[in-house]
C-alpha cells in the first residue's frame, strides 16, 4: 500500500436545518462576527442572509455584514472586507457563499490582523501568517462546487498583474463549517453546473496527483460517482432537498481530497483563466480545458482515467484499461453536454492574440507539476491554442 498523509483541521456541520446552530457556534470564539457574502442580488439571498442575521442577534451576536464579495476575489474586496473587520473590531469572520465568499473570509482574516495586504501571504511568501494573530474563520457553504469549507485555500486576483493565486497554508482550514442543503436551493442551473462540474475536477485531479494516497482515493471516488449520478438530476429539479444533499455530500468529499492531494494542470489552467479574464467562472474554465487536458495526460495515468470513463460510461466496462482510458476525454465532453457547459475560450470573449500570454500564465502556479505528464512551454501554449 502507498504511504501517504492525511491531514483535517475543520469541524463539520452536516445536515439539513444545520444553519440554525451557528450562532451557538460563533460564540465558541466570541460575540462580534463579520458576516462575509456577495450581494443580495435575488430575493432568496436577501432572505438567508437576514435569517442568519436573525439567528446571531437571537443569541445576543453583535453583526456586521460585508457583502462585497465578487466572483474571483480580488485584492481590493479583501482589502475592503478587512478594513470593515477592523473597524468593526470583529472576533470571528463567517464566510457564507460558495468558495468566493469562505476564500474571502479566510483572506480577510489574514488581512485584518497583518500588516500589508493579502497578496503579501501567498503560499510561497514569506512570512506567513502568524496562526496567534488570526481571526477564526466559520464557513458555511451555500454551494457545492468548491470545498473550501474544508480547505486551508484562499484564492485571490490582482487585477493590475491579471494574476490569479493563493494563500495555502495549514493555519487558513475553517475552524468549523456549516454544511446545509436547504441552503443551496437557490442556486441558479448555471452556478450549480459549473460548481458541480468543479467538484469532479478536484476529486479526479486527487487520484492522479503524486500526493494521492488510498484514503484519498477513497474519498474521491465516491465524489466522482455521486457528480454523475447526481448532478444532471440536479440540474433537472434544482427544488429537491435530497438531491442537493447529495452534491453537497460530494462537494465535501472533493473538498477533503484535495486539501490532502491538490490539484493539477487543468486547475492551474483554469486559475489563469479566471486572473485574466475574471468574468469567467472558475468550473467554467475547467470545463472549457479538460478535454484537451484528458487527451494530453490519459497515457501517463491510465488506470485512472479508465476508471473514470468507466464511471462515465458504463458500457465502456468490458474494454481494456488502455481503451477506456483513451475514451476518456470523449466521454468527459459528452458529459459537458448534459451540463451544458460545451465552450470553448472563444466563446467566453479570450482574444486570440491572448493565447501565448495565457500559456505562460498557467505555469506560474505550480499545479501543472503535479500532474502525471508535465507540460513545457510548448505543450502548454498548444493546449491553450487546441481549446481557443
Amino acid at each position: 500500500m502507498k504511504a501517504f498523509n492525511y491531514h483535517q483541521s475543520t469541524k463539520i456541520i452536516f445536515g439539513t436545518g444545520r444553519i440554525n446552530e451557528l450562532a451557538d457556534i460563533v460564540l465558541q470564539y466570541g460575540k462580534r462576527a463579520l458576516l462575509v457574502t456577495t450581494p443580495a442580488n435575488i430575493t432568496a439571498l436577501q432572505q438567508q442572509y437576514d435569517k442568519v442575521k436573525d439567528i446571531l442577534k437571537g443569541k445576543n451576536v453583535s453583526v456586521a455584514h460585508f457583502d462585497g464579495v465578487i466572483p474571483n476575489p480580488t485584492v481590493d474586496s479583501i482589502s475592503r472586507g478587512a478594513k470593515m473587520a477592523r473597524d468593526f473590531k470583529a472576533e470571528v469572520i463567517i464566510g457564507m457563499g460558495g468558495g468566493s465568499s469562505m476564500d474571502s473570509a479566510k483572506a480577510i482574516s489574514v488581512e485584518a490582523t497583518h500588516e500589508g495586504t493579502s497578496w503579501d501571504y501567498l503560499f510561497f511568501k514569506t512570512p506567513q501568517p502568524d496562526p496567534a494573530k488570526l481571526l477564526p474563520v466559520i464557513a458555511v457553504s451555500t454551494t457545492s462546487g468548491t470545498g473550501s469549507q474544508v480547505t486551508q485555500v484562499a484564492v485571490v486576483t490582482n487585477t493590475q498583474t491579471r494574476d490569479k493565486s493563493a494563500l495555502f497554508n495549514d493555519i487558513l482550514y475553517p475552524q468549523i463549517c456549516i454544511i446545509d442543503p436547504e441552503l443551496m436551493l437557490s442556486v441558479p442551473k448555471f452556478v450549480t453546473a459549473t460548481t458541480g462540474f468543479d467538484v469532479l475536477c478536484h476529486a479526479f485531479e486527487s487520484t492522479i496527483h503524486s500526493n494521492s494516497g488510498p484514503y484519498i482515493d477513497l474519498l474521491a471516488w465516491e465524489s466522482i460517482s455521486l457528480v454523475h449520478k447526481y448532478l444532471p438530476q440536479v440540474l433537472a429539479n434544482l427544488n429537491d432537498p435530497s438531491l442537493r444533499e447529495r452534491m453537497a455530500w460530494a462537494d465535501t468529499l472533493g473538498g477533503l481530497s484535495i486539501a490532502n492531494a491538490g490539484t493539477t494542470l487543468p486547475h492551474g489552467m483554469g486559475m489563469a483563466i479566471g486572473g485574466m479574464y475574471p468574468h469567467v467562472a472558475h468550473g467554467e474554465a475547467l470545463a472549457i480545458v479538460y478535454p484537451a487536458f484528458a487527451d494530453f495526460t490519459w497515457e501517463a495515468a491510465i488506470p485512472q482515467f479508465a476508471k473514470l470513463a468507466r464511471i462515465l460510461n458504463p458500457s465502456l466496462v468490458s474494454a481494456s484499461d488502455r481503451d477506456a482510458a483513451r475514451k476518456s476525454s470523449e466521454e468527459i465532453v459528452e458529459f459537458l453536454k448534459v451540463l451544458g457547459l460545451s465552450k470553448r475560450l472563444r466563446d467566453v470573449n479570450m482574444p486570440e492574440n491572448e493565447i501565448e500570454a495565457l500559456a505562460k500564465q498557467c505555469m506560474v502556479l505550480p499545479d501543472y507539476k503535479g500532474n502525471p505528464r508535465i507540460a513545457t512551454e510548448l505543450e502548454m501554449t498548444e493546449l491553450i491554442r487546441s481549446v481557443f
